[in-house]
C-alpha cells in the first residue's frame, strides 16, 4: 500500500467574519452563527505537490475524488469512508447544443454515477470520514432524497446510525433507498428548512451530530471536488460558462473554493467561469435576492417544484452563494416545471442522457442565458447533471398491444 498522503489542513474559518476556529472537534456553524470553511497551507503545499502526479493516481488506491486528499481535511486512511467512487464523466452534449443554438461546446458532468446515484456522495463521503476521526457515532440531516440516501450508506459503511427527515412530497425510491441502507427515516409535514429544524431541536437529547447543508465546514470540501475534477478533464483549464442547480448551493460554493485554491497552487490562471446558480420559478430565493440586489435572500414561501433537490426556501449560505455569482459575472436563473419537462424529454433525445429534473433545470437555464445574451453562442459550457434520473419519476409513454390480434406497421408509428 502507498503511504497516506501528507495533510496540509490546518484550521476553520468563519465565511463572515473571517475569525480563526481550530478543527480539533466537531464544529458545525462559527459563534456567529455562519459556515464554516476549511483552511490549508497552500503555501506549503505549491511546494510538494504535483497537479498531473496525483491525478494519474491509481484507483485501486484512491478512488475517485480521493485522489486529491491532500486539497482534503481527512488525515489518516483508516478514517476515509468509501464506497469505491469514481471520475464522473463529461460528456459532450453535441446533438442538445445544436438543438438551443449553441455552437461552442456543451458538457453534461454527469455526477448520477457515483455511490448512491448522485453528487450528494461527495459532501457526505468527507462530512462522515471526518466525523469518523472525531469518533461521532449518531448523525443526522433534513433531505430532500438523494443527501439522505448518501448520508444512510456512508454512515452504514461507517458503523454509525443516521437519522433523515424528510420532506412529505420526497420522491418514495429516496425513502426507501435511506431505509434500504440501515437509516432510520421520517417523512415530515412540511419543507427541508422545517425538517431542519427538528434536528436542531433535537440535537441534544438524541445526541446527534447535525450535518444540516452548510451546517458542519466538510461537505463542501467533499463538493468542490468537483471544481477540481472538472478543471482536470478540460487540461486544467475552465469552461466560460457553468450552470448548477441550486438549493443548499453546497457546491457551488465549494467548486468557487475549489479554483481559488488551485489559482493559488499555480494549478489554472486566474480566469473564472460565468457561475450560474439554477432554481425552479416555484422556489428561486437566491433568484430574487440576485435580481434585488440583496446578499440574503428572505425564505420563500409555499415552495414548490418536482424538481425536489432544489426545493430549498431559506439557504443559510445565501450570501456566498450570491458572491459567488456576482464576482464571476454570471447570474441566478429561475425556469417553469414545463421548461424542466422539456429540457429533460430534449436531452435524452438528442443524446441519450437522461437527466434529473435538478440537472435538465440546467439545461433549460442555458438555453435561457443564450437567448438573453448573458453567455455567447460560442461559450463552452458545463452543465451538472447532480443524480441520476432513474431516481425520479417518469412518464409511462407505453402503448399496448395485443398480440392474439394482426399488428399492423401503421400501428408502430407515430
Amino acid at each position: 500500500m502507498p503511504a497516506a498522503p501528507s495533510n496540509f489542513f490546518t484550521h476553520l474559518e468563519c465565511s463572515m467574519t473571517g475569525a480563526r476556529i481550530e478543527a480539533d472537534a466537531p464544529q458545525n456553524l462559527s459563534p456567529e452563527g455562519w459556515p464554516l470553511l476549511a483552511r490549508y497551507d497552500l503555501e506549503a503545499m505549491k511546494s510538494r505537490l504535483d497537479r498531473d502526479a496525483i491525478a494519474a493516481r491509481s484507483a485501486m488506491d484512491q478512488p475517485g475524488f480521493w485522489k486529491w486528499r491532500e486539497l482534503l481535511p481527512v488525515a489518516k486512511d483508516e478514517d476515509v469512508v468509501s464506497l469505491g467512487e469514481v471520475d464522473t464523466p463529461l460528456i459532450d452534449a453535441a446533438g442538445t447544443a445544436a438543438q438551443i443554438g449553441a455552437t461552442g461546446r456543451l458538457w453534461v458532468k454527469d455526477e448520477g454515477r457515483l455511490p448512491t446515484g448522485s453528487f450528494k456522495a461527495r459532501g457526505l463521503a468527507l462530512a462522515v470520514s471526518m466525523a469518523k476521526s472525531y469518533g461521532v457515532k449518531t448523525m443526522a440531516m433534513p433531505t430532500n432524497g438523494n443527501a439522505g440516501a448518501a448520508l444512510s450508506a456512508y454512515g452504514a459503511r461507517a458503523g454509525m446510525t443516521t437519522y433523515s427527515f424528510c420532506p412529505e412530497e420526497t420522491p418514495d425510491v429516496n425513502v426507501r433507498e435511506i431505509a434500504a441502507q440501515g437509516g432510520k427515516v421520517f417523512r415530515v409535514n412540511g419543507l427541508i428548512h422545517q425538517c431542519g429544524a427538528i434536528v436542531g431541536a433535537l440535537k441534544e437529547q438524541m445526541g446527534w451530530f447535525d450535518v444540516s447543508t452548510l451546517k458542519e465546514p466538510y461537505r463542501i470540501e467533499g463538493k468542490k471536488t468537483m471544481g477540481i475534477e472538472l478543471a482536470w478533464q478540460l487540461g486544467w483549464k475552465l469552461p466560460d460558462a457553468i450552470f448548477y442547480p441550486t438549493g443548499g448551493g453546497t457546491g457551488l460554493i465549494g467548486m468557487w473554493k475549489a479554483f481559488d485554491e488551485m489559482e493559488k497552487l499555480g494549478w489554472i490562471g486566474s480566469e473564472r467561469p460565468k457561475m450560474f446558480a439554477v432554481q425552479a420559478e416555484g422556489c428561486a430565493p437566491i433568484v430574487k435576492a440576485y435580481e434585488a440586489g440583496e446578499e440574503h435572500a428572505p425564505e420563500w414561501l409555499d415552495a414548490h417544484t418536482f424538481a425536489a433537490g432544489i426545493r430549498v426556501p431559506k439557504a443559510i449560505g445565501d450570501f456566498l452563494i450570491l458572491r459567488a455569482v456576482r464576482q464571476s459575472g454570471g447570474a441566478a436563473l429561475s425556469v417553469s416545471e414545463t421548461q424542466i419537462e422539456n429540457a429533460r424529454q430534449q436531452c435524452g433525445r438528442a443524446d441519450g442522457l437522461l437527466l434529473c429534473p435538478e440537472g435538465a433545470a440546467t439545461l433549460a437555464a442555458a438555453q435561457s442565458a443564450l437567448d438573453r445574451g448573458l453567455v455567447e453562442r460560442d461559450a463552452n459550457m458545463v452543465l451538472f447533471n447532480c443524480g441520476s434520473g432513474l431516481k425520479y419519476p417518469l412518464p409511462d409513454p407505453a402503448r399496448s398491444l395485443d398480440r392474439t390480434k394482426p399488428i399492423t406497421p401503421d400501428m408502430l408509428k407515430g
